[in-house]
């Protein structure tokens, strides 16, 4: 089995014994290429003149064609001899001797094929690759040998011999110089880590030279965000161990005095730019500790800024001056118009699925427009906010002409269809199963496809729902819902509903950040008590709050909102706010009339990547209009989901006669969260986050009619007496009509609760766990301790 030679000098320059006129040229030596290709890789012909200096030229011709591994050119009385060897067809590629890395990944490393052509200078350069491949992995002493099995046929196998070599593992991290932080800060800042036995899953645990200089990088971040202007990195050495077991990697460096903001300026010469609102866009205030990222992010927002006032091309550069007497560093932000630079093209890659004019649309500059950075940054938040990507990132890439860029939008398609599946467990040891399926990304179009079907103890549900986002090719988006579910709530509050309709509705751009809504609803509703819990005549018997819910009744429901959202990203903010208005009347048409209104708002501010504060609340009332009151099943009902630590419609009104804790629901409410994102300091390829929280609010208002006896009610406190006829029997005890009912509750009492939040992405889908604990209630409040919920995507 013969060894790959090393790749041969480059042969002198050939020196004809003769030149002349070519007459013929004759191929010698070829096997499976044709003489005719061969000629027509030379750069003469029959009729030329033939000397050394051509016959040079001829031999690098076929040089560079890779199909030969030898070639010689002589001139013999009028005829030009080519003589060539072809190189082989590699028959197979074979990797012998990997454990650590996997054959497909090798495979895609290398860049040799089966069937493809065998040359020296392509098996070193794949030697070369391997060995690379190897070293990121934390084995610097692989070796890799490349050999050669002859076949017949001008055919060979490649075999690709591998020694891999121990793991290079850190046994070590050490800092010379500094002050400030101690080592352990300084090993949390930097991506190496030291290995241990319990750290299997992590892939810094080795000794990477590339990882090192990422890690000066860190460093010299961390120090200059925290004062450090003058800081660097004087030095990153790894010490291979005397028993060759590992590294010990020293970093020394030098801290170098704090600094804090000395004087802060915006100059500008653009006569359109007001320099007095320039410097109050900067975030910096003489006195701060000095940071790098507190200059970017002034830079982005002056260049934002100029942006939205017109200038599409504005230079912002920052200058330093640092007053190393004084321990302060001046900045000067420069704000000048850059060279102008038009978009000429737009290239789409990654998207294997969606197609490309659906992230086009989403685009807020287009090909021939002026290159605008502000343009560019709203188009990557807007394709992110289809939710059909994992990662979105927008490059800029040389154009036709020195004024000219291509934007590169590069995007990670994630899954878009949903099979969920949900569960909660609740103090009454109440079950609730979902099932539901969903395509967010129909055929790759955009389009929004969802069917669900729910079959539970509460609620039995079939919908289906379609959302075309440009609907007519217009900035519209239009879907319809056609729906039929029936709730079980009885052991909630002694009703059951069946609901059958649909729903058209629309939403439209205001502004940038704002968007309208326009909604139309038709459905029917059937309340349903059993007969026996209103029958006065058998004892157990329901207010008329309940009992005079009962029938059919035809909602005909127009509506219409306005969401203003400007939060720096749709799906993770970190920063930002937003604010949506519903209002739906009912009444236009059908038995029903009433009027809802909704406010719901949320504020979010990161102090770092993983701790992120949000503020959000959500309010809402409803009433009747024409002489009607709310109908039980229009009421608002909260609990589970959207406050935890009590149950389904576990909180506001309840009817207590009998013992019984029947909600209500209520006309109003009102519900704050305050949540923090925290750090679980797990390797970040598990997928767990978790979320401290602390959620409080109402809920209440009934219409007076709903808490007074009515003709036929029994008092809730004595519903039977004795029957004077016969004192062994008894009657019902009937209210007095227009009476307070005092088994109908109402408070308005503020509840609230506090936990935290589990969030781990499973191998079989995202997880939700909740643990509560209830800070106030009312004393008829339902309450639960946990809930968990998870769904699977495809």
């Amino acid at each position: 089995m013969p060894t790959a030679p090393a790749p041969a000098p480059a042969p002198p320059a050939p020196v004809l014994q003769q030149s002349g006129v070519i007459q013929r040229i004759l191929v010698q030596g070829n096997e499976r290429i044709e003489p005719s290709t061969v000629i027509s890789y030379l750069p003469v012909s029959p009729g030329d003149t033939i000397d050394s200096a051509k016959a040079d030229l001829a031999v690098k011709a076929l040089a560079r064609t890779g199909l030969f591994s030898n070639e010689t050119i002589d001139f013999q009385n009028g005829d030009l001899i080519v003589t060539v060897v072809e190189n082989p067809i590699i028959n197979r590629v074979i990797f012998e001797g990997n454990h650590a890395l996997k054959e497909d990944k090798l495979r895609d490393e290398v860049s040799v094929r089966p069937r493809g052509i065998f040359t020296r200078a392509k098996a070193q350069s794949d030697v070369q690759r391997i060995v690379e491949l190897y070293r990121r992995s934390g084995r610097i002493s692989a070796n890799v040998t490349p050999q050669i099995i002859e076949l017949p046929q001008k055919r060979v196998d490649l075999i690709f011999k591998i020694d891999e070599g121990p793991k290079s593992g850190i046994l070590s991290t050490n800092f010379l110089g500094n002050k400030a932080f101690s080592d352990q800060d300084l090993r949390d800042v930097v991506v190496t880590e030291e290995s241990h036995w319990y750290k299997f899953f992590s892939n810094n645990a080795n000794y990477d030279p590339d990882r090192l200089e990422y890690d000066k990088e860190q460093l010299r971040k961390h120090y200059r965000n925290r004062g450090y202007y003058d800081f660097r990195v004087a030095s990153a050495v790894a010490e291979l161990a005397p028993d060759k077991n590992g590294f010990v990697i020293t970093y020394t460096v030098d801290e170098g005095p704090k600094y804090k903001f000395g004087k802060v300026e915006v100059e500008t010469e653009l006569k359109k730019l007001d320099k007095t609102v320039l410097e109050a866009l900067v975030p910096i205030k003489s006195g701060q500790t000095y940071q790098d990222e507190a200059i970017e992010k002034a830079t982005d927002s002056l260049t934002f800024a100029a942006g939205a006032a017109g200038f599409a091309f504005v230079d912002v550069r920052p200058r330093y001056t640092p007053n190393r007497e004084k321990g302060t560093v001046d900045v000067t932000f420069d704000v000048k118009e850059g060279p102008r630079v038009y978009v000429d093209r737009i290239d789409i890659v990654g998207n294997t699925q969606t197609l490309d004019y659906v992230i086009r649309r989403e685009m807020s500059v287009v090909e021939g427009d002026a290159y605008n950075r502000a343009l560019v940054d709203r188009s990557k938040r807007q394709v992110r906010s289809l939710g059909f990507f994992k990662d979105v990132d927008i490059t800029e890439v040389p154009g036709s002409a020195p004024d000219r860029t291509n934007l590169q939008v590069k995007v990670e398609e994630q899954p878009t269809g949903e099979l969920s599946f949900s569960a909660g467990y609740s103090s009454v040891d109440q079950l609730v199963l979902d099932l539901g399926i969903t395509q967010r990304n129909f055929r790759g179009r955009g389009q929004d496809v969802r069917a669900r079907v729910s079959v539970g103890s509460l609620r039995q549900q079939l919908d289906f729902s379609f959302t075309e986002p440009r609907f007519l090719g217009r900035d519209v988006s239009a879907g319809i819902d056609v729906f039929g579910y029936r709730y079980d709530l009885s052991d909630y509050s002694a009703y059951k509903t069946t609901s059958l309709g649909f729903s058209l509705r629309a939403n439209f751009p205001l502004s940038i950040d704002s968007s309208g809504a326009l909604r139309y609803t038709l459905r029917q509703d059937d309340i349903q008590i059993d007969n026996l819990l209103c029958d006065p005549t058998q004892g157990t018997v329901l207010s008329s709050a309940l009992c005079g819910q009962v029938g059919k009744r035809l909602t005909s429901l127009i509506g219409y909102g306005a969401r203003l959202d400007r939060r720096n990203d749709y799906l993770n903010p970190s920063r930002g706010f937003y604010i949506d208005f519903n209002q739906d009347i009912a009444g236009l048409g059908g038995d029903v009339n009433y009027i809802r209104s909704d406010l719901e708002g949320g504020w979010y501010h990161g102090f770092t990547k993983d701790i992120i504060l949000s503020l959000t609340g959500i309010t809402g009332y409803v009433t009747g209009w024409a002489g009607d009151t709310v109908r039980i099943n229009d009421r608002y009902y909260r609990g589970g989901l959207d406050f935890r630590g009590f149950e389904t419609a576990g909180i506001g009104p309840r009817d207590l006669s009998q013992g019984r804790t029947d909600a209500l629901g209520g006309k109003l409410y009102g519900i704050g969260t305050v949540e923090l994102t925290v750090p679980t300091f797990l390797p970040e390829q598990y997928g767990i986050k978790a979320a401290l929280f602390s959620d409080f609010g109402t809920l209440g208002k009934l219409d007076k009619a709903d808490k007074i006896y009515r003709t036929g009610d029994v008092d809730c406190n004595q519903p039977t007496i004795a029957d004077p006829a016969d004192p062994t029997q008894t009657i019902p005890n009937y209210a007095t009509p227009g009476a307070r009912n005092t088994c109908i509750k109402d408070d308005l009492g503020l509840r609230a609760s506090a936990g935290i939040s589990i969030f781990w992405k499973s191998p079989m889908g995202p997880i939700r766990f909740d643990f509560s604990k209830v800070l106030a209630k009312d004393d008829y409040d339902r309450t639960e301790t946990f809930r968990f919920s998870t769904s699977t995507r495809f």
